[in-house]
């Protein structure tokens, strides 16, 4: 089996490049059409769905936490209190540089490592691998799913290639 590393962090660096890309196609959209920035960054599919801006902080958490959490860096706190786009977009590229400081030698042998997840209803159990392959990946593409069919529903001119980036 691939190491933790391999199937996790070039695809979550991937993803947020990608998404980063999305986000800017969304900028140049709204200035083209005179919508504020702000109608991208509040849009939601439905009522009680997060907003565009909490979906690119959980797709960022998630990332983020697979390397403090399986590959033991150093937490750095980040507030949640993204308000602009320009915000939004630091996020990403602080999550990007955030994931290329991470070394692969953190992840050696920590397949079987404990893991837990605090959650308002309790703490969730894993091992290394069951918490980067049944919690982190899938979670990581649904917020990142999220964020582009957000755009999508705003008008944003984003399709399938600018969600998987170039192919390789």
């Amino acid at each position: 089996m691939p190491a933790l590393y391999d199937v996790a962090i070039p695809a979550f660096i991937r993803g947020l490049k990608n998404l980063s890309n999305m986000l800017e196609k969304g900028s140049a959209f709204a200035a083209e059409q005179g919508m504020p920035l702000s109608d991208l960054l509040d849009a939601r599919l439905i009522d009680d769905m997060a907003p565009l801006t909490r979906q690119v902080q959980m797709v960022t958490d998630t990332a983020k936490f697979v390397a403090v959490r399986v590959g033991q860096v150093e937490n750095a706190p980040w507030a949640d209190d993204e308000a602009s786009y320009a915000d939004v977009q630091a996020r990403v590229a602080k999550a990007i540089a955030f994931l290329e400081a991470a070394s692969p030698d953190g992840f050696e042998g920590r397949e079987d490592a404990k893991v837990v997840l605090t959650t308002p209803s309790g703490n969730i159990p894993f091992t290394g691998n069951t918490y980067v392959h049944g919690f982190a990946i899938p979670n990581f593409f649904f917020h990142l799913s999220m964020a582009y069919a957000l755009l999508r529903m705003k008008g944003v001119s984003v399709g399938k290639l600018d969600f998987l980036g170039a192919i390789r």
